[in-house]
């Protein structure tokens, strides 16, 4: 089956470069949307097998807009284009993904095999509500190094290694999660236990939390 696939992507420059090169690889791409009201309306209008979606869309969450496709058809198949291998580190919520989607990194889309395969595989994780699969290809031991370790943290300590990436002192985040600064400094100490961060005077601590987390969401940091 030659899946029909509307592409939702609001860069201008990424979409046309994308559909290109999908189109160069034989995927019948029917529609290009770059807003959520446009998305909505070439899907009731399209009805596409397949929606390709880039996760960081500007003003509002890809997910938001995944789980509204999905309602409109159950089966219709998603694939997420994302940066980073886990999406705690950008504020959302792993958990709230539709059942089925794809997410493949970014970092393969050049790779384009791997992105045909995951949208021609995307129709039946859809139908019979499969997990969230995050697909790797070929991509480095580092990435999914980074996914496995990402894997033992909870969410409290994501989301405080957020707020240390924001500023915020210990006080101010014992504050957001409503415990101690102490709680909050046993979090931290945790965090570059799991992270193998060794103490070391010429390194503050908070610096290569930053550090770290900058790496992880595979955007350039100086």
């Amino acid at each position: 089956m030659n899946e029909r696939v509307l592409v939702i992507v609001d860069d201008p420059f990424e979409s046309t470069t994308l559909v290109a090169a999908l189109r160069m690889h034989e995927m019948d791409v029917i529609g290009e949307a770059r807003t959520e009201a446009v998305a909505m309306n070439m899907q009731r209008r399209l009805n596409p097998d397949v929606v390709l979606l880039d996760m960081h869309f500007a003003g509002v969450s890809a997910i938001h807009i995944a789980i509204n496709l999905r309602k409109k058809n159950p089966l219709v198949g998603i694939v997420i284009l994302e940066s980073c291998v886990d999406l705690r580190l950008i504020g959302d919520n792993n958990k709230e993904i539709p059942s089925g989607s794809k997410i493949v990194l970014k970092s393969l889309a050049s790779d384009l095999n791997v992105l045909c395969n995951a949208i021609g595989n995307s129709t039946e994780s859809a139908l019979t509500q499969q997990e969230v699969e995050w697909i790797y290809g070929n991509s480095s031991l580092v990435e999914k190094g980074i996914h496995d370790l990402m894997a033992h943290l909870t969410d409290l300590q994501v989301s405080t290694l957020r707020l240390v990436v924001d500023g915020l002192t210990n006080a101010q985040i014992g504050r957001e999660h409503f415990v101690s600064e102490k709680s909050v400094e046993q979090i931290i100490s945790r965090l570059a236990l799991v992270l193998n961060l060794q103490p070391d005077r010429n390194k503050n601590l908070r610096v290569q939390l930053v550090g770290e987390y900058y790496k992880w969401l595979g955007a350039p940091h100086h």
